[in-house]
């Protein structure tokens, strides 16, 4: 079965001959990696910011302002996430932490090394072959490792793991893949290293394999699963930071008490309705930054289980709020990530650079965190539906909506 062709054909032509804004905007077929193009769909971009964040870095923990570019449809989602950013910033901003990255700086080990998987299955005719097999595997580590990294500079083998279901072997090939995304890279590793050293060899008939299937359904690519909590798929992040309650009073209109009830309250209906973790809305902002920078969007779903906790003093009336994104599956290199309006927005947030992935995750994690705080607080006061309604109709004339 052959692949659909770039070039466009008399009936994709037929198709489009009467689209005006679509074809409006052709592009170069050289440089966008997809079949059938046929023009671009424009994303308005709105600018959140600025927020304050401390990095850590080698020289210790360092402050800037940084701006989040958004491309999104939905009104609102931009001014309440500029909101946010104001009240941590007039509290002393927020912390941000590729978590992998600050282990390894203290020389601790990881157990959630910033990785990803391929999970390919090998069939065989009984349970008892498919178990001697995955015995084996270990033996095969070194052959495996050599195999999957000739297949690129970037790409870094860490473990196989196999898992016998019935007759059927599954292996989950971990990697970490420098500044890129790597679903890709790691698909043309984990078949180089299949394929070569058992699926094209003497040791296929040896060890009695007897079909194969690259994709056996346990790496949980663009699915919502489990797995992604406890093993990251991706870059493993946490933002942190304080609202006193002079500000959130001032900026936000309820008191941090208020807010904290709030946050409560919800966390027990979390529970009761079986909540995939907790939060407000996160992956408003995560997919706004991953449409404007390039990344795999579809990846959205690995990424969507995120925990806001909440917690309060009693005494100072100072809410600290913390999110946890244990998977963002991003990158700076590949993908979409050298066009022309996706590379700017990476400059924006100044994550073009090499080594700056992880500071990507961070910084989106910092930004949800501010939108899941004005959020709450728009909830708490009753203004969250005043806010859709103001600022989703059009203005009257001569008038602009208000951040």
């Amino acid at each position: 079965m052959s692949l659909p062709v770039r070039k466009t054909n008399a009936k994709i032509q037929q198709v489009i001959k009467d689209l005006k804004e679509i074809t409006a905007h052709p592009i170069d077929a050289s440089k966008v990696h997809i079949e059938n193009p046929i023009g671009c769909v424009q994303v308005p971009v709105g600018l959140a910011g600025p927020l304050r964040v401390w990095e850590t870095s080698a020289a210790g923990e360092e402050c800037e302002e940084v701006y989040a570019p958004l491309a999104t449809t939905e009104a609102a989602l931009v001014a309440s996430c500029c909101r946010g950013c104001k009240a941590f910033n007039r509290s002393g901003g927020i912390h941000i932490v590729a978590l992998y990255d600050a282990m390894a700086k203290q020389g601790i080990p990881s157990i959630h090394p910033s990785h990803l998987s391929r999970c390919p299955a090998f069939i065989f005719d009984t349970p008892a072959d498919a178990l001697a097999f995955a015995q084996q595997v270990p033996a095969f580590h070194s052959e495996f490792k050599r195999l999957a990294e000739s297949t690129s500079r970037r790409i870094q083998f860490l473990s196989v793991t196999p898992t016998v279901l019935g007759s059927a072997t599954h292996l989950r090939f971990n990697y970490r893949c420098g500044d890129a995304a790597g679903q890709n890279m790691a698909t043309i590793a984990t078949h180089r290293a299949c394929h070569g050293l058992l699926l094209d060899t003497p040791l296929r008939e040896e060890l009695k394999i007897r079909n194969f299937q690259f994709e056996g359904g346990m790496s949980a690519e663009k699915r919502a699963s489990w797995s992604h909590t406890k093993e990251p798929h991706g870059v493993e992040s946490l933002a942190w930071g304080v609202v006193t309650n002079e500000v959130a009073e001032e900026l936000l209109g309820c008191s941090t008490e208020t807010i904290y009830q709030g946050l409560s309250r919800a966390q027990t209906a979390a529970v009761r309705q079986g909540g995939y973790g907790f939060s407000g809305n996160p992956m408003n902002i995560v997919t706004a930054i991953f449409i404007a920078t390039g990344q795999d969007v579809a990846s959205i779903a690995e990424s969507c289980w995120a925990q806001l906790t909440p917690e309060y003093n009693y005494e100072t009336k100072v809410l600290t709020l913390s999110l946890y994104i244990p998977s963002l599956p991003v990158g700076v290199v590949g993908g979409g990530t050298h066009l022309g309006p996706q590379r700017e927005a990476l400059d924006i947030m100044k994550c073009s650079g090499p080594g700056k992935k992880r500071r990507l995750a961070a910084l989106m994690t910092a930004f949800a965190l501010a939108l899941d705080l004005s959020t709450v607080a728009a909830m708490a006061n009753d203004t969250f539906s005043q806010a859709h309604s103001r600022l989703r109709r059009k203005p009257v004339a001569g008038t602009k909506a208000k951040l």
